[in-house]
């Protein structure tokens, strides 16, 4: 399978690091294509331009500044997004490519006539999210509602194919976590990525 995996952190050697090169490896070991895209490495501009916003609303998007990731994710089959929450979402620059690259022509195309969405990324059949919080899990869940999570299975997985197969590995409380339970963590990231075919 060809799979993109979409990382988001400003710092190379933090864990999210970590987890980005233990995703890629992992899944080549499998014996996927892997296009690992690196955000903050690669200089992604996350801010829509006047142009972008102008044609948004249509299926007439311009999204000639981002063509190449365009390109990627239509080509692709699977995608795994790498990244740490912050405030309970996704970082900026991530969310910037999800609002410049998932536009209208590419992940969906805009019905007028009754104001819905059809997907468009029916290729990609294996959807899955390897995440960081700050907080524990019953902070994320209980007292925030886990938005960020919402917004990747609620919202962009569905843009997918249909029975699109998903995963969620999240290690929680980032802000006392140990060699042991970032170890184990990525031991369990392995594993899931070891089961894909």
């Amino acid at each position: 399978m060809r799979i993109q995996v979409v990382h988001c952190h400003p710092l190379e050697d933090s864990f999210n690091g970590a987890l980005f090169r233990a995703t890629v490896d992992a899944l080549r070991a499998g014996g996927h294509e892997v296009v690992p895209t690196d955000l903050y490495r690669e200089g992604f501009q996350p801010a829509m331009t006047e142009r972008e916003r102008q044609t948004y609303m249509g299926n007439g998007y311009d999204d000639s500044a981002v063509a190449g990731y365009v390109e990627t994710l239509r080509s692709v089959e699977g995608i795994v997004f790498c990244y740490p929450h912050w405030w309970f979402s996704m970082p900026a620059v991530l969310k910037g490519y999800v609002d410049r690259v998932w536009g209208p022509g590419t992940a969906f195309v805009y019905d007028a006539k009754d104001n819905h969405l059809e997907p468009s990324l029916r290729r990609i059949r294996l959807f899955g999210v390897v995440t960081t919080y700050g907080s524990p899990w019953w902070v994320v869940r209980l007292f925030a509602g886990n938005p960020g999570r919402m917004v990747m299975m609620r919202g962009l997985k569905p843009m997918c194919a249909k029975g699109c197969s998903s995963f969620w590995l999240a290690h929680y409380d980032m802000d006392h976590s140990t060699p042991r339970t970032r170890r184990a963590f990525l031991d369990k990231v392995k594993a899931r990525l070891a089961t894909i075919r």
